[in-house]
């Protein structure tokens, strides 16, 4: 005969393993950490997106005001106002995040058409107390843009992006992107120097 304390634990575990009353609730505490991990993680992944995204869009917005500009290729004397207003334009490009954290280069190289390297003619940064591409440096460039002899403009953009929530895990990350296009009307003259070798 069994002492009666073990019937009783054993009927209690029958009791235990057939009751089925919260099941659901206990699937859900399983689920719940999984299912917080993917929504924070697709905010995230979502945000860095945009925040690329935006980048891009500078860069291009950069490169291609200063391939139009029209100040910048007659070498008039409103030339420095109007690469400071491409810049400014440029970085609005970029909001909702804060355009201070950016930085921005417009350079305007040269290809050789013997060495197909291109060279740094002149380079303008933004904010103005950061530093350009160095003058002479030469720059990669993909050989299906270094045509004959030809000028190039470079737009380049840097962010500093500090995720919301992965910023423990990550820290800061610098999203960057850079643009080649041909100047629009003509080489384009900067602050007395010219773009063309």
């Amino acid at each position: 005969m069994r002492p009666r304390f073990i019937i009783r634990g054993l009927a209690a575990a029958r009791s235990f393993c057939g009751d089925r009353r919260a099941v659901s609730a206990v699937e859900f505490a399983l689920l719940l950490p999984i299912m917080i991990t993917l929504y924070l993680g697709g905010i995230e992944l979502s945000e860095g997106l945009s925040v690329q995204r935006k980048v891009t869009l500078t860069a291009n917005a950069l490169v291609n005001l200063t391939s139009q500009s029209t100040a910048l290729s007659d070498n008039s004397t409103s030339g420095t106002d109007d690469m400071n207003n491409i810049m400014s334009a440029a970085s609005a490009v970029m909001y909702p995040y804060a355009a201070d954290n950016m930085t921005a280069i417009v350079s305007c190289l040269s290809v050789d058409p013997d060495t197909k390297q291109a060279k740094v003619m002149w380079s303008v940064p933004f904010p103005s107390t950061g530093t350009g591409r160095a003058i002479g440096s030469i720059v990669a460039v993909d050989s299906n843009l270094a045509g004959g002899n030809s000028t190039l403009l470079l737009g380049e953009v840097t962010y500093p992006y500090t995720p919301i929530i992965g910023y423990t895990i990550s820290g800061t990350l610098n999203i960057s992107d850079k643009m080649f296009m041909a100047p629009r009307i003509s080489p384009p003259t900067f602050d007395g120097t010219s773009c063309s070798s």
